[in-house]
């Protein structure tokens, strides 16, 4: 449950990005829970409850309600980094799902169609262009974790190497002269 505390919020507020936004009233009613369920499990006294409320009660932005329960749960329990990263690797799985499905159906429907139309006795030759792109669809479909791991790995190798061009970019880097 604890993890799952910072997936309720509308945008993650310990994301640097995130901590500037205002605070909604749901974004302070979770604090609120997890204040009183640490307060009924004996973790926090009745003045502590109220001082963070309190403070809770009283914050405009999303940055300030981390610290109001970071000693009540796991802050780092998924970071937004990697959280983001395996979003963006589930939506570019997503996307190589649905091209596979239309790189399955388009080819079979004009296939059929085609067969229909000028030789719909004869021997049924659109199976073999479903059996060979719908073998490519069942792969994409079935092997989801390993495409997802892929993908999240082409993406950390795409992030090492925008910061080591932006090292280099940088007054002092590596090609910089007389460093």
């Amino acid at each position: 449950m604890a993890g799952k505390v910072w997936e309720r919020f509308t945008q993650d507020p310990r994301d640097q990005e995130h901590a500037r936004l205002r605070a909604s009233d749901a974004d302070r009613d979770i604090v609120n829970d997890v204040l009183g369920g640490a307060y009924s499990e004996g973790r926090l006294t009745p003045e502590e409850l109220d001082e963070r409320s309190d403070l809770a009660a009283r914050a405009k932005t999303l940055g300030e309600l981390p610290p109001l329960i970071d000693d009540l749960v796991t802050l780092s329990s998924t970071s937004p980094v990697v959280r983001d990263k395996r979003a963006e690797a589930e939506v570019r799985y997503r996307r190589q799902r649905q091209e596979a499905l239309f790189g399955f159906i388009t080819p079979t429907l004009i296939c059929w169609v085609v067969w229909s139309a000028t030789m719909f006795g004869g021997f049924p030759w659109p199976l073999f262009v479903m059996l060979g792109t719908g073998l490519n669809y069942a792969r994409v479909a079935t092997g989801r974790e390993d495409a997802i791991a892929t993908i999240e790995r082409e993406l950390e190798k795409k992030e090492r190497r925008r910061l080591e061009s932006q090292k280099r970019k940088e007054p002092g880097g590596p090609d910089e002269p007389g460093s």
